[in-house]
């Protein structure tokens, strides 16, 4: 969330503009950096929904009521169904901490991607951005920056490591890339 806000604050991001924040978590810190950024932010708790239906739809309620045209999902951490994603088709990007298709899909999240890529022995790892669709980490590629596995890796080192080399340089790239294109 900060390297977004931080990039529309230098005018990285001149295609766009972030005008609203939800989480699902009400203690995100996301709301926080949101807030002190002069963001609406807003908390849909999927916990407090009888279903993924009235989830996703308290969901649309908020990006409608707010003209949302491109939603970035960045720390989101729930599957969003079919119903809902091809309901925003080419307009949902998320940021996976792998070069998919390595390290990714259903259960591919945190630290267990960074395990996963120190157990198999992999040399390179890095980070994506990708079109959200119904399958998890399935969405057609739009970047992907590489990182160097080091001795001595431990997934939390890993994940800070690509985190600061590659999620926070290229999300901002795709996003407004994305708003360029097609917004």
């Amino acid at each position: 969330m900060q390297a977004l806000i931080n990039a529309q604050g230098s005018g990285f991001i001149k295609s766009g503009e972030i005008t609203l924040v939800i989480s699902n978590n009400p203690e995100a810190y996301a709301l926080e950096r949101a807030k002190n950024a002069n963001i609406k932010t807003e908390v849909v708790n999927k916990k407090e929904c009888s279903t993924q239906a009235e989830f996703e739809s308290k969901l649309i309620e908020a990006l409608e009521e707010n003209k949302t045209d491109l939603i970035v999902l960045a720390g989101f951490m729930c599957i969003l169904s079919e119903n809902f994603t091809s309901k925003y088709a080419d307009r949902i990007i998320n940021v996976h901490p792998s070069l998919i298709p390595s390290f990714c899909g259903k259960g591919f999240y945190g630290l267990r991607v960074h395990q996963a890529a120190l157990d198999y022995g992999v040399k390179v790892t890095g980070a994506t951005v990708h079109f959200v669709n119904e399958i998890p980490d399935g969405g057609k590629i739009i970047l992907q920056k590489a990182v160097y596995i080091e001795d001595g890796d431990t997934p939390e080192i890993l994940q800070k490591r690509v985190m600061e080399e590659a999620e926070w340089k290229i999300l901002p790239e795709a996003v407004e890339k994305v708003c360029k294109e097609s917004l």
